[in-house]
């Protein structure tokens, strides 16, 4: 198809603009609402209904205005970098009380636009080189109404529009894909984790005959029958497995064991934002000469402990550096390291776990806003600590899906690469979508 058909028309004739006002507050009397906020968008390509959305309140006003559905584009409309203005997202389902939070507009797209396509759109360097032209202000930059209406871009045909969005889409929906199969695996994983470290369900099988020697149990294969007792037995904690242990986290794990970099040499460096809220893998890394902060090696698991990012859970397990690399990153991660024989992914599980997570919550020190849990606190974590064997079996029944977890994400990576390559390309017209 020849551009010279494309119409450059602004986001004022394509869309309906909304800027949105209502904030995180709860208040009496206003109407319950599921938030989509800045964070949402700004880290998320597609706002979906399985989001977990901060609960707040609006008026009946706000949410007539302000409501999501799908087919919706929301963009950042302000932020401290300018740089971080014009974010957009695209809102593929729609879920009931959604409301659009402030620092963010609406576009709900007219008739001769189609969502996805102004998605993509929205994305270009082309386009994202204009939100920032008109970005406003000095300490904090926004964007008015007017200037977002103001913002070209190219429209062919809805036609074009869509086979543009089909080739985009169907990367983004791979790469979708990809992550709802890492959620599941490691779902997965910390269900059996718990199974076997919490609630002692293979001795409970044994205990009360529901596992038999020769037997396989709900996914526990036969070979592991000889691996647990048949008898629970009291402790500090409760009821533990004959034969195990109290003990704390320190007696297992190294807490912030000792890496060592020269200053100044050439690391392969993560920041907190690279830190996921779930899945075991950290979003990039960057090199850059050490300075201070953790350091760490493969295998390792990175736990925020300040807050709001250890409560909102970002951990990781370093699965990107080579062996023998030492990697570094901010001063905020706690890095555990299981002692030999124990499998890097207990630690990591151990730190996605409900019940640890809650007292690291309740172990922060500090002012408030700048709360932080202290090392010491974590190596004081009591656990029931299992005989070596098993700790070594669940390693190995868990392996294969973290690797799995491992290759998929590698995957997406590349097919987010080619995605961005591609993008340009198609909304310019230099490269053809076919008829």
């Amino acid at each position: 198809m020849s551009t010279n058909n494309w119409r450059r028309l602004a986001l004022g004739d394509v869309t309906e603009l909304q800027l949105s006002s209502v904030d995180k507050k709860i208040r009496p009397g206003e109407q319950k609402i599921r938030l989509c906020n800045y964070t949402d968008v700004y880290r998320n390509d597609v706002i979906r209904s399985d989001m977990a959305f901060m609960a707040a309140t609006a008026t009946e006003r706000e949410v007539s205005k302000c409501s999501l559905f799908a087919g919706d584009v929301v963009i950042t409309k302000d932020s401290e970098k300018y740089d971080d203005i014009g974010v957009p997202a695209f809102v593929k389902d729609s879920t009931a009380d959604l409301v659009c939070g402030y620092h963010l507009a609406i576009l709900r797209p007219r008739a001769n636009i189609s969502g996805r396509y102004l998605f993509y759109t929205l994305k270009t360097p082309e386009t994202q080189h204009q939100f920032h032209a008109r970005a406003n202000g000095v300490t904090r930059f926004g964007l008015r109404k007017d200037d977002i209406k103001s913002v070209e871009i190219p429209v062919p045909s809805l036609h074009y529009q869509d086979r543009i969005a089909h080739i985009l889409g169907t990367l983004d929906d791979k790469i979708e894909l990809n992550r709802r199969m890492c959620e599941t695996l490691e779902e997965t994983a910390l269900a059996l984790f718990k199974s076997w470290f919490v609630d002692f369900d293979p001795v409970r099988a044994k205990m009360e005959g529901r596992w038999q020697p020769g037997q396989s149990l709900r996914g526990l294969p036969a070979h592991l029958y000889d691996l647990f007792p048949d008898r629970l037995v009291p402790s500090v904690l409760g009821e533990i497995p004959e034969g195990w242990k109290v003990g704390m986290l320190g007696d297992v794990m190294e807490v912030n064991p000792y890496r060592s970099i020269r200053r100044g040499k050439m690391a392969t460096h993560v920041a907190m934002a690279a830190l996921p809220r779930s899945g075991p893998h950290v979003v990039a890394w960057t090199r850059r000469p050490f300075t201070s902060g953790s350091r760490f090696t493969r295998g390792d698991t990175l736990l925020a402990r300040i807050t709001p990012s250890l409560e909102n859970g970002k951990t990781a397990l370093v699965d990107f550096l080579d062996e023998g690399e030492t990697g570094w990153g901010s001063t905020e991660f706690v890095v555990l390291c299981p002692k030999h024989p124990w499998p890097p992914t207990l630690a990591y599980l151990l730190a996605r776990h409900s019940g640890f997570r809650r007292y690291a919550a309740i172990n922060m020190t500090g002012t408030s806003g700048r709360q932080r849990v202290p090392p010491k606190a974590i190596s004081r974590y009591v656990l029931a600590v299992p005989a070596d064997n098993v700790a070594v079996a669940f390693g190995n029944t868990v392996q294969t899906w973290f690797e799995f977890t491992t290759l998929i994400n590698r995957q997406s990576k590349t097919l987010t690469k080619l995605r961005d390559a591609l993008l340009p390309g198609l909304i310019s017209g230099e490269v053809r979508a076919g008829i």
